[in-house]
């Protein structure tokens, strides 16, 4: 791919740039939460949240990078412990691991076989040893739902003599925006002490954003620029994702790599489709089988129908497929909960259709990808 980039890695996720652009507002709002650490008192709690690709977590580690070189030309000590929560459901099996990033190597604990108080303690004793002051980074953690025990605990920590030589302070993470009101009322209190939004970028923002990776990541000559405004356009009219924009540049130049020719709007456009067609075979392949084929039946249905179908006619397609896969139908309220499944995953758009004066409701659905591209990704099963 030497044809093409000088740097691919300018557009992976995971990568880390030396300046933060157009979020001047969120990096002056964290300035000042993070202020109390500069002179020497109590970090504050935070609460940062906005949708998958709006910079959180970029600006996040900005931020302490600026505070740790500030910090340590203080000679002060500060830690900061990221732990993502993506993979986790409940607040014991977060401060395990927080427990096992902490420890020494070789003194981990196992996931299973200790009370939770007895996990605390260990985490009170082990940020104690660290001593100094402490972030501790919950990243995605409304991963946790309601189970908030330990974003009550470790904010009051110091307050409850847990804590004697660290200063903690919580920065909570988050997509949904919804989950701060699933916090008990003193979570709330502590937790989202001071609080961030980072709103979805729009598309003049995105230009700025994908022009900058875009010199740093493809050879001079490589692309026409055209393509930063074309894919800055699509992104902020889909989800406003810096993210989504930078997947899209990627996808192209791999495309235009493989093919030996420039990366142009045509070929942006095919960027799209090979990267729907990627999310999807993905999405379709970490169903269980029998929502894979409430799948199928929708789309079937779609293509033949043309229209949204009912989920009677969409439960008889079913049917028929189960037996032909040697499967035995689930009930007819079962699949109902697979296709309301598949629409809260975005799979599906679900319409109310109401039974006037008869009372009561039904549904239809449709899907939201094109029907071709979920029926090649589940030809690639065998199905």
């Amino acid at each position: 791919m030497s044809s093409v980039y000088k740097n691919r890695s300018v557009l992976s996720e995971d990568y880390q740039p030396e300046a933060i652009l157009e979020r001047e507002d969120e990096k002056q709002a964290y300035g000042a939460a993070l202020s109390p650490i500069l002179n020497g008192g109590k970090p504050n709690n935070i609460f940062v949240y906005g949708n998958t690709g709006v910079g959180k977590t970029a600006v996040t580690r900005y931020m302490f990078r600026q505070l740790d070189d500030r910090l340590n030309d203080e000679d002060k000590d500060f830690t900061v412990v990221w732990q993502n929560c993506r993979n986790q459901t409940t607040s014991y099996q977060v401060a395990v691991s927080l427990v096992n990033e902490l420890a020494p190597r070789g003194e981990e604990i196992p996931e299973t076989g200790y009370a939770p108080p007895q996990v605390y303690n260990m985490l009170f004793d082990l940020l104690d040893d660290a001593g100094g002051t402490i972030l501790v980074v919950l990243d995605e953690v409304d991963a946790v739902g309601s189970d908030d025990d330990l974003l009550y605990e470790l904010p009051r920590a110091r307050a409850e003599g847990n804590l004697k030589d660290a200063h903690v302070g919580v920065v909570g993470i988050s997509n949904d925006y919804q989950f701060r009101g699933q916090l008990s009322p003193q979570v709330q209190d502590t937790l989202c002490e001071k609080e961030i939004t980072f709103p979805a970028y729009d598309a003049t923002e995105l230009q700025t954003i994908l022009t900058a990776r875009a010199k740093a990541a493809f050879d001079n000559d490589a692309y026409d620029e055209a393509i930063i405004p074309q894919a800055a356009a699509m992104a902020a009219k889909d989800s406003g994702s810096a993210r989504q924009g930078l997947d899209l540049l990627r996808e192209a130049g791999d495309l235009a790599a493989e093919e030996e020719r420039v990366i142009d709007e045509e070929t942006v456009r095919e960027a799209v489709d090979r990267l729907e067609r990627t999310n999807v075979r993905r999405s379709v392949q970490d169903l269980t089988n029998h929502a894979r084929l409430a799948l199928i039946s929708t789309t079937l249905k779609t293509v033949e129908e043309k229209e949204r179908s009912r989920t009677k006619n969409i439960y008889e397609k079913y049917a028929v497929l189960a037996e032909e896969n040697g499967d035995d139908p689930l009930g007819y309220r079962s699949f109902q909960n697979r296709l309301n499944d598949l629409s809260m995953m975005g799979f599906l758009d679900r319409s109310t259709v109401n039974k006037g004066e008869r009372g009561g409701k039904s549904y239809t659905y449709s899907v939201t990808n094109d029907p071709d591209v979920i029926l090649d990704a589940v030809s690639e099963l065998n199905y």
